[in-house]
């Protein structure tokens, strides 16, 4: 790595790795076409209980038949993963010696499915061996892995583009995952006919995941200011910082949100609206998969993992959950008046893309001008009165706290540094949003 001493240790350069994407109504009928011409013997096909009885699945199942592909279907993908399901995943991939995946769902079964051909591929690793530091050892992925289709059925998580895999590690509650630009998925087959089979919420929330992918990675912390700069190119992380390339994406997404979002969730007949939403996701998913996301997800994991007896409408699901998109949104006001000290005119800017007028603002308002847009579109969209209206109350705060210090891999890309008291004072001001 060249010398820069005028920098101190931080990093120089970032690099931009997606996965190839395929977009087009119907477009999974090819599925079958490309196992063919990568030659797959044996293909892993994972989705959840509920996907498995709905159109995009049998989409997959007869551009499978109609090609006479081998494969063996694994439908026991849990709604935000754990460690637990996670591994039992990785069971059956490891039994089944695939030679090609395909992943049929939202993020979590398209991060199961990285992760099961991860471990596949790497039989002797520990599980631990690859998950990100400080709770695991982050090691780099080294070995080659199985080519892996990505079909998502939500427009949220961008899972399809990017290298993360996210679970809930229950022993310690609190969610983390591997990040490795090794883990991405070969291809990613954005169909949007699969988005029209969503229900009114799960347009919402993983929207609203689509919404902070595009706001974080544009605010994030710069690469060159991230340090330490890796003494070897295979230790640059996944998450670097904004860069040039990123912001398009990440900017590109925001206008499309703003435009788009609240028809595809109120009427589930706006073809275009759902189509854009879809797009969006990836696009952010590009954004962020390269820049990162910084504390509305840090904060997001504990939020999740330390659920109660909150139990989401239209999520068919036998446990209590926080939807991922809605515990990464209810702290976005809070967080981005916080963070907006650092690079107000991008923060200003984003307010102005959602829909703010910013005609006679004060560059030193943007934080609160982004928070009220903010608070104004979920409010217009019902979504619940904060942290308070999920189950948790001001007691919950330091478990809270507690939670979110692991999660530095992400954490430490906000553009301000925060201490314990900021994050206790940005949880308590998320307990009530209106």
């Amino acid at each position: 790595v060249p010398e820069h001493p005028a920098l101190g240790n931080t990093d120089y350069a970032f690099e931009m790795a997606i996965s190839n994407i395929r977009y087009g109504e119907g477009v999974t009928e090819e599925i079958g076409m490309d196992l063919q011409n990568l030659g797959a013997r044996r293909v892993c096909l994972m989705t959840d209980k509920n996907l498995s009885q709905l159109p995009p699945v049998n989409a997959v199942l007869n551009s499978l038949a109609k090609h006479s592909i081998n494969f063996q279907m694994y439908d026991n993908v849990r709604v935000e993963p754990t460690d637990h399901s996670f591994l039992h995943a990785i069971e059956f991939a490891k039994k089944g010696d695939f030679d090609a995946y395909v992943a049929v769902g939202g993020g979590s079964v398209i991060d199961t499915c990285k992760a099961a051909n991860l471990y596949a591929s790497s039989p002797t690793s520990d599980f631990l061996d690859y998950v990100n530091a400080p709770i695991g050892k982050g090691k780099p992925v080294t070995v080659p892995l199985k080519p892996l289709i990505a079909v998502p059925t939500t427009a949220g998580t961008g899972s399809e583009t990017t290298g993360v895999a996210i679970f809930d590690f229950k022993e310690l509650k609190v969610k983390t995952g591997i990040a490795s630009r090794a883990i991405k998925p070969t291809l990613g087959v954005i169909d949007p006919l699969h988005t029209l089979s969503m229900p009114e919420r799960i347009v919402a929330n993983s929207g609203f995941d689509v919404l902070c992918h595009a706001l974080e990675s544009y605010t994030a912390l710069p690469y060159n200011m991230r340090s330490p700069c890796p003494s070897n190119p295979v230790n640059r992380p996944a998450y670097q910082g904004s860069n040039p390339i990123s912001d398009v994406w990440a900017l590109h997404a925001l206008r499309i949100v703003a435009k788009y979002l609240k028809r595809a969730i109120r009427n589930p007949e706006d073809r275009k609206a759902r189509a854009k939403m879809h797009l969006a996701s990836a696009f952010a998913g590009i954004g962020f998969g390269n820049a990162g996301v910084h504390l509305c997800h840090g904060m997001s994991y504990p939020i999740s993992g330390l659920v109660k007896t909150y139990k989401p409408k239209d999520y068919n699901v036998d446990h209590s959950l926080v939807p991922h998109g809605l515990s990464v949104v209810l702290t976005s006001p809070a967080v981005f008046a916080f963070t907006a000290q650092i690079h107000p005119e991008r923060h200003l800017e984003a307010a102005e893309i959602l829909g703010a007028d910013i005609r006679t603002a004060r560059i030193k308002d943007a934080g609160f001008i982004l928070a009220d847009i903010l608070r104004k579109f979920l409010f217009d969209l019902n979504v619940d009165d904060g942290l308070a209206a999920i189950g948790y109350s001001k007691a919950d705060i330091p478990a809270l706290v507690k939670g979110t210090l692991p999660q530095e891999r992400v954490t430490k890309l906000s553009p301000r540094p925060q201490t314990e008291e900021d994050l206790s004072a940005l949880f308590e001001a998320s307990m009530k949003l209106y």
